[in-house]
């Protein structure tokens, strides 16, 4: 009999736990039938946690702690104060990290698994957002640590949803586009499935876009009419707000009008009109991940096979009308939109398994990685939406005489200089002092099927390595900036292509410009004081270009030198061969 492995959708506002079973994926029930459970958890200061169902109980009157997916492996800075300094979030039994409450979101999740099948369940894959970089895929492989689960797998959902849907459904070579909108999430990519081979041809998305800001974006309407702040109210008064706001956006799914109503406040009429306008720049951002995700795969809607949605979100209306609008074709909403993650989950788990065959799922990384070299410039070592797991390397040299290290700075992003890009992590490669261009030091990147990053160095000298694992590195940014970092590098491409060619030509240029000096000094006396003057130009030419950040007459300028100054290194090059010759004979 095959070991159990159980698929798990750790949502933002519901989770749920799949197995499969005679070939199936089910979702798995708790004891009152529910298939869902929301992601909420409460603590009292005794200690006691609720989750779920019964944490959901207490909201209004207690603080129950729900969206803390948006949380997890992020710092304090970029959680909008939801987060203290070192980076945990105060509940009523003590400061607790988004990972330990998430665990106790998966641990509920085992139980409930655990009593469905009657068996002891140890192994789990765990879906997360296609763009949640190293720290958060991490902190949710901790989570199902601290739950009791061994998180074999790491699946993107975009990845396990199209895995449900085209399963039993597509012919033998298709492209199908997935979207998800979630409570908190948003995700599209763009998928080739033929012979049993599932492979992300391109991903884009937005992890702080989903249901929760429609929600708000209801109760911020209805709170300026009722002349109330809705960012000033207390947190419990506050969630009541967000509560009504997600009720009347449920009804206007249905209707064309409903009413916000708050005891002792006020009631507020919200057509759909209104609704649209509000939802209008959610929209957009949505829509602009879409067409980025279509152009990465150098596809068009009439390419596609299906665009299935999925996510409790899809079931909008007016998100089916855009979504309709932007791919040219009805969206297809077959599949259950809470429950096709969950069961994508199980069938990956089922194919660890040994329980489902004849299926590969290769997912891809949604953005570049490198490391800075010189001139601030960064040097891409895995592209964006290369198949994972891959790995790839580089061999590197030191800059100057004498140098004793190497610092490797680790980069995500698509722009040309390190600057624009995001930091993951540093760290120092020690090795021999030696002449410049002698050190080799080899660094090579590796990603695993988990979508997590490690870094070696090899000083190839001794052979030591140094080896990090970019699994605790938080980027500096909201995650919502992923899909901006991709358009700026499209919207700046010709500025930063300039930069780059500046960088480059100002470093060859700082390189020529002592050794011409140098050269001068020793030869200088063969040449005339008009072959000197020429010489002198040139290089006043190059240090003007580089003060003047001129790219093209930079470039020139530096070519000049080169040229001017052939006849002057002939000459070091005799004057070498002569000495040598021309030494003590015996």
């Amino acid at each position: 009999m095959s070991e159990v492995i159980i698929g798990i959708d750790l949502g933002t506002t519901q989770s749920a736990v799949a197995v499969v079973d005679s070939g199936f994926p089910i979702l798995l029930a708790d004891k009152q039938g529910n298939t869902l459970t929301p992601s909420a958890v409460w603590y009292s200061d005794t200690g006691e946690v609720k989750v779920g169902h019964e944490a959901l109980r207490r909201s209004g009157l207690e603080k129950v702690h729900t969206s803390v997916k948006s949380l997890i492996g992020r710092r304090a800075a970029e959680s909008g104060g939801r987060l203290e300094a070192d980076g945990r979030i105060k509940t009523a039994a003590g400061l607790k990290l988004p990972e330990e409450i998430s665990a106790e979101i998966l641990a509920e999740l085992k139980r409930v698994a655990e009593h469905r099948l009657e068996a002891t369940v140890s192994k789990a894959v765990v879906t997360v957002p296609a763009y949640f970089h190293d720290g958060q895929r991490a902190a949710t492989k901790k989570a199902g640590e601290l739950a009791g689960l061994e998180v074999v797998r790491i699946l993107s959902e975009p990845t396990a949803a199209a895995l449900s849907y085209g399963l039993d459904r597509l012919d033998e070579s298709s492209r199908v586009a997935v979207f998800d909108l979630g409570g908190g999430t948003f995700d599209v990519s763009v998928l080739e499935m033929r012979e049993g081979v599932f492979e992300v041809s391109a991903t884009s998305g937005d992890t702080e876009l989903g249901g929760d800001n429609f929600d708000e974006a209801v109760a911020c309407f209805a709170a300026a009419r009722l002349e109330r702040d809705l960012e000033g109210l207390d947190p419990m008064e506050r969630v009541q707000w967000i509560a009504e706001g997600r009720r009347v956006k449920h009804v206007l799914s249905e209707a064309e009008e409903a009413i916000f109503r708050i005891p002792f406040s006020g009631e507020v009429p919200v057509s759909r009109e209104i609704f649209l306008g509000l939802m209008k720049p959610f929209l957009d951002r949505m829509e602009s991940c879409c067409r980025r995700a279509m152009l990465d795969a150098g596809v068009s809607g009439e390419d596609l096979a299906a665009v299935v949605m999925v996510g409790g979100s899809s079931r909008i209306p007016l998100v089916k009308e855009r979504v309709a609008r932007i791919f040219g074709q009805e969206p297809d909403l077959s599949q259950h939109p809470d429950e096709a993650i969950a069961r994508g989950a199980a069938i990956q788990a089922g194919i660890l398994a040994g329980t489902v065959r004849e299926v590969l799922l290769l997912d891809v990384t949604p953005l570049s990685l490198g490391i800075e070299t010189m001139g601030g410039l960064m040097n891409v070592l895995i592209s964006r939406n290369t198949t994972i797991p891959c790995k790839a390397g580089e061999m590197f040299t030191n800059a100057v005489d004498g140098q004793k290290s190497m610092k490797v700075t680790v980069l995500q992003g698509e722009r040309e200089l390190a600057k624009d890009n995001w930091e993951l992590g540093s760290f120092e490669v020690q090795f021999e002092p030696n002449r410049r261009g002698q050190a080799r030091v080899g660094v090579e990147f590796r990603i695993d099927a988990d979508g997590i990053l490690s870094v070696l160095a090899r000083d190839v000298a001794t052979g030591k390595d140094t080896v990090i694992e970019i699994g605790s590195a938080a980027v500096d940014v909201q995650e919502a900036k992923v899909e901006q970092m991709v358009s700026e590098s499209v919207e700046f491409a010709f500025e930063d292509m300039n930069a780059r060619v500046f960088e480059e030509a100002r470093l060859k240029a700082e390189e020529l410009l002592p050794a011409v000096g140098m050269a001068l000094e020793q030869a200088g006396g063969f040449l005339s004081e008009e072959e000197i003057a020429v010489i002198q130009d040139a290089r006043n030419r190059v240090e003007r270009a580089i003060g003047d950040r001129q790219v093209a007459e930079l470039k020139a300028s530096v070519e000049q030198l080169d040229e001017v100054t052939e006849s002057l290194a002939a000459m070091l090059v005799q004057k070498a061969t002569d000495a040598l010759f021309s030494g003590p004979q015996d």
